[in-house]
């Protein structure tokens, strides 16, 4: 695995983190199948639930980022197109209920931190996930969850536009088609972050060697 540009990356300065791994997003609780699927087929939840699991062995934070909807709805926008599952059903996805819950394969863990959100596409606009992450003293991330068509390269883009080292858990990520997903990895998300699989960063924090 390719270092980071940070030559003093350590278990400390690193944080996972996880985009919208939950039920009703892409598990048992999704309005289609779609995502669901190609997120199973992938293994996308059991590599994601190694890594968290690695990462809490090992001292690294875990911080997940989800999306939800407040029960009446402000602040979400209902007219985009990938919202009109939510925009039909007044229940997915609100704050309150299972479908906005974290995927049981990642937890949530005793000590994990949660960033939520109730608007946009990224994990970084309008919050304060930035302002959290660097008051526990994180540089490097590591990103997994859904998806390679928006999300995650959302997320990638604007953390390093916030100055934080990037790495990608290949196999903790998915886009549809699948091979779309492969050629985001390799053609845009290879120029601003590294790329490694999960098995090979939990092996290094193992063995103290950082990311």
């Amino acid at each position: 695995m390719a270092t980071t540009g940070n030559n003093n990356t350590t278990t400390a300065n690193t944080a996972v983190v996880t985009m919208e791994l939950q039920r009703g997003v892409c598990g048992d609780l999704a309005p289609t199948d779609h995502l669901t699927s190609a997120v199973n087929d992938a293994g996308v939840p059991e590599a994601a639930g190694r890594l968290v699991t690695g990462a809490r062995r090992n001292g690294v934070t875990v911080m997940h980022c989800v999306f939800t909807i407040r029960p009446d709805g402000a602040g979400t926008n209902f007219d985009l197109p990938l919202m009109a599952a939510a925009a039909a059903d007044p229940s997915l996805l609100r704050s309150d209920d299972p479908s906005s819950n974290l995927l049981a394969q990642i937890g949530p863990g005793p000590g994990d931190l949660i960033s939520e959100r109730h608007h946009g596409l990224t994990p970084f606009t309008g919050t304060d996930l930035a302002q959290r992450l660097q008051e526990v003293g994180v540089q490097t991330l590591v990103v997994c969850g859904v998806s390679l068509n928006i999300g995650i390269p959302g997320l990638v883009t604007e953390a390093v536009g916030e100055g934080f080292d990037v790495i990608v858990a290949t196999d903790a990520v998915v886009g549809l088609p699948a091979s779309f997903g492969h050629d985001v990895l390799r053609h845009a998300l290879a120029y601003v972050a590294q790329l490694a699989t999960v098995d090979d960063i939990v092996a290094r924090w193992d063995h103290g060697t950082g990311v």
